[in-house]
């Protein structure tokens, strides 16, 4: 697959990992800030540079239907090719780091993975690691070689061949959609919306485990109306039973809007399970409900949720309801 396309007679070299399709002349860096320009092929600047590594709760990505209490070893580096004015991980999204530099190769990462207790594979997490392409990739075929499993927690803003070659070796996604309405995505992510809807129809339609996020900012993406065209997408587009995360905004980066009540959260959350069968509520006060897996058919809670802590007795070893038998963990 090709990464890059030049113009005959241009130095310039286009990348064609993202929609943003960034022509990039010599020595200059795309959008993200980590491909660049060298002697006329795109050179990942970040390769192997890690900014975070730990072994977090599947639950953290998150991850509701996936292995629920399991543990993943969480690895980022530098950089997005998005430019959220509400970043949650602005200090190491907006910039490439330059100092105290840890390099990890693909091989010295699984081995990593490896040693961790209890661990159920790699997640590429805490900045984009669609722009971490070739890492990713390195990484992710080789873990797979070792039984190791590969999450991505991405933004979805990707081009289709990209994409197809990830999914070779990826196991599951969280893609964090940001709003639903292509004016929402131009003014405050500097992207478009459809890219990241046809990543999530492709991701859908491949059977890899798929679970959605939405960060519920007040004033700007959480009117009911809104959020009922988002669920309906969705269900019509992934399937009603693909969980949906709203995770509730708390000031950052260039905002500084008051944070988003609790009770605005959970009413979207009634709106969204007009269409889904599972809907999750995050960053919620303790004594907040929707955080619990519970069956759509009897209405039992299988999955009981406190914090990171995870009880599973409601869920047979096939991943059903055990009281009813519906299914709820469609990936065993």
């Amino acid at each position: 697959m090709r990464l890059t396309d030049g113009t005959e007679g241009d130095e310039r070299v286009r990348c064609n990992v993202c929609p943003h399709s960034c022509l990039i002349s010599p020595g200059n860096r795309g959008t993200c800030g980590v491909r660049e320009n060298r002697d006329g092929k795109i050179s990942l600047v970040t390769y192997g540079i890690i900014s975070g590594m730990a072994l977090d709760p599947v639950e953290k990505k998150p991850l509701y239907h996936y292995f629920p209490g399991s543990s993943v070893l969480s690895v980022g580096s530098y950089g997005c090719n998005l430019a959220c004015d509400f970043c949650q991980n602005y200090h190491i999204s907006q910039h490439v780091g330059t100092n105290g530099i840890h390099i990890v190769s693909p091989e010295a990462l699984i081995k990593q993975a490896l040693k961790a207790h209890g661990n159920l594979g790699i997640a590429y997490t805490y900045n984009e690691p669609v722009i971490w392409y070739e890492y990713v990739k390195d990484c992710s075929r080789l873990a797979s070689t070792h039984g190791l499993r590969n999450v991505m927690v991405t933004n979805g803003y990707i081009n289709h061949a990209p994409l197809v070659e990830l999914l070779r070796v990826t196991d599951a996604f969280n893609v964090d959609l940001k709003g639903f309405s292509n004016e929402f995505y131009r003014r405050y992510t500097g992207a478009t919306l459809k890219p990241v809807l046809d990543a999530i129809k492709t991701i859908a339609s491949s059977g890899r485990h798929l679970e959605i996020t939405t960060l519920i900012l007040p004033g700007l993406n959480d009117s009911p109306d809104e959020m009922r065209r988002e669920a309906e997408w969705i269900a019509e587009n992934a399937g009603a039973g693909v969980p949906l995360h709203l995770s509730r905004y708390f000031p950052m980066y260039k905002r500084n809007d008051p944070q988003t009540p609790a009770d605005t959260v959970l009413r979207l959350k009634e709106t969204a399970e007009e269409f889904l069968s599972f809907v999750y509520t995050g960053n919620m006060p303790s004594s907040a409900a929707g955080s619990d897996t519970v069956c759509p058919g009897c209405k039992t809670v299988v999955i009981k949720r406190s914090g990171y802590q995870v009880r599973t007795d409601g869920l047979t070893d096939e991943g059903r309801c055990s009281t009813c038998g519906e299914e709820i963990l469609e990936w065993i």
